[in-house]
């Protein structure tokens, strides 16, 4: 039987962090050098319906583009399609089959095991980015957090770089959370610059 990971819960929690971001904190940085909270958003929304089509093997333009291509944006209604997406994705991971054969995300074909994971991880990760940017806590799961240590140990292990750049140090007793953020190539103390 396919294992499947459940994405309800980090749903839920971005969201919430959405639901919670005023309108003038659109403009606010993020860890996400390039991004204001407005570019991070647009990129979950648009990251949010791919990997649903992704889980669906609804291959496409959803699928071939690669997130590096632009700079993501909001658009009016944004938190009705954030939310929708987020519901989409869940319900399309949820299904045995997503977890199986091959797919596409990013416009690179792999093991559809993996993409799923990818997706969640870039939930947690994100989820992490939009709580700090706009001073929010975020406490996600236990199993999400593994998930995501899980995807990203091994690169660093192997000496690649994370999303953003190299792995960060941490302490070795440091929260689940802390390590995959630091993993990712984030600093876990980031909060954004004094105005």
């Amino acid at each position: 039987m396919t294992e499947t990971i459940d994405f309800a819960a980090q749903a839920r929690l971005v969201s919430q962090l959405a639901a919670r971001t005023a309108d003038e904190q659109l403009e606010a940085p993020t860890p996400c050098e390039a991004y204001a909270v407005r570019h991070l958003l647009g990129h979950l929304v648009g990251l949010t319906a791919a990997f649903q089509a992704a889980a669906r093997k609804d291959l496409g333009p959803m699928t071939n583009v690669s997130p590096d291509t632009s700079v993501p944006d909001v658009e009016s209604g944004w938190r009705t399609e954030l939310d929708r997406n987020l519901v989409g994705m869940t319900e399309a991971w949820h299904a045995p089959e997503a977890w199986e054969g091959e797919t596409r995300a990013g416009g690179v074909d792999l093991p559809a095991a993996i993409a799923g994971r990818i997706a969640l991880n870039e939930l947690v990760l994100h989820g992490w980015d939009l709580a700090r940017a706009t001073g929010q806590e975020y406490a996600p799961d236990t199993a999400s957090l593994g998930v995501s240590y899980a995807l990203l140990a091994p690169s660093a292990e192997g000496g690649d770089r994370g999303p953003f750049g190299p792995p960060v140090a941490v302490a070795a007793d440091a929260p689940l959370l802390d390590q995959v953020v630091a993993l990712s190539g984030r600093r876990p103390d980031w909060t954004p610059p004094a105005s």
